[in-house]
């Protein structure tokens, strides 16, 4: 019996740390670590500019994932000087405080172009067969809200410019961090009459 209790203290030192290493992030913390991402994200998440995306309501295991691949510059898959500069020095607590803050605000809606909705819609919920393109509601969800268990992201509601810039940069190879290469194959097959259309429809998404 002596034995068996002397071990327990050790027991408790071992998995204090492994508990603390693997705890979430916390959301009121990433408010406070967010000054810097104000200018572009917003106070909240909700970038007002169309180049810069919205990541308020966002998955937080994907937010931490792009986190991540902006820390590693040009090493990473996802290499933009911008966020690089911002993310060099955050360390993972940091990352997972500031993904759980910004998943517990709430995304703004925003609106399609009337015009583009029949393409867009079409590519969105049935991709093109003849071109081999993949509809974006099977990983993404009819109504853009993702997948969070498969860390594919909510899209519905994102500015369509940068929904659109982000399928170009898939397709010329600037950007790679997508499952299996599933995002630069789609996006190759996309005529950017397509990349339009299915960005603005996802915009109009809520």
């Amino acid at each position: 019996m002596k034995s068996r209790l002397s071990v327990l203290p050790l027991l408790c030192l071992l998995l204090f740390p492994l508990q603390a290493a693997g705890a979430g992030g916390v959301a009121a913390a990433g408010k406070a670590k967010s000054q810097t991402c104000v200018a572009c994200h917003g106070p909240d998440g909700n970038s007002t500019t169309p180049l810069w995306p919205k990541i308020a309501g966002q998955y937080e295991n994907y937010l931490a994932k792009e986190l991540k691949d902006f820390r590693l510059g040009e090493k990473g898959p996802r290499y933009e000087p911008s966020m690089f500069g911002m993310t060099a020095n955050l360390s993972d607590q940091d990352i997972a405080d500031l993904a759980a803050f910004y998943a517990s605000e709430k995304p703004t809606e925003g609106q399609a172009q009337q015009a583009l909705v029949a393409l867009g819609e079409k590519i969105y919920r049935g991709g093109n067969i003849k071109t081999g393109v993949t509809a974006c509601s099977a990983c993404h969800n009819p109504q853009g809200a993702g997948n969070a268990l498969a860390v594919y992201p909510r899209l519905g509601g994102q500015h369509a410019d940068y929904i659109a810039n982000q399928l170009r940069a898939f397709r010329d190879g600037k950007r790679s961090n997508s499952p299996n290469g599933m995002m630069e194959s789609i996006s190759q097959r996309m005529s950017e009459e397509e990349i339009k259309a299915v960005s603005s429809y996802i915009e109009g998404l809520h």
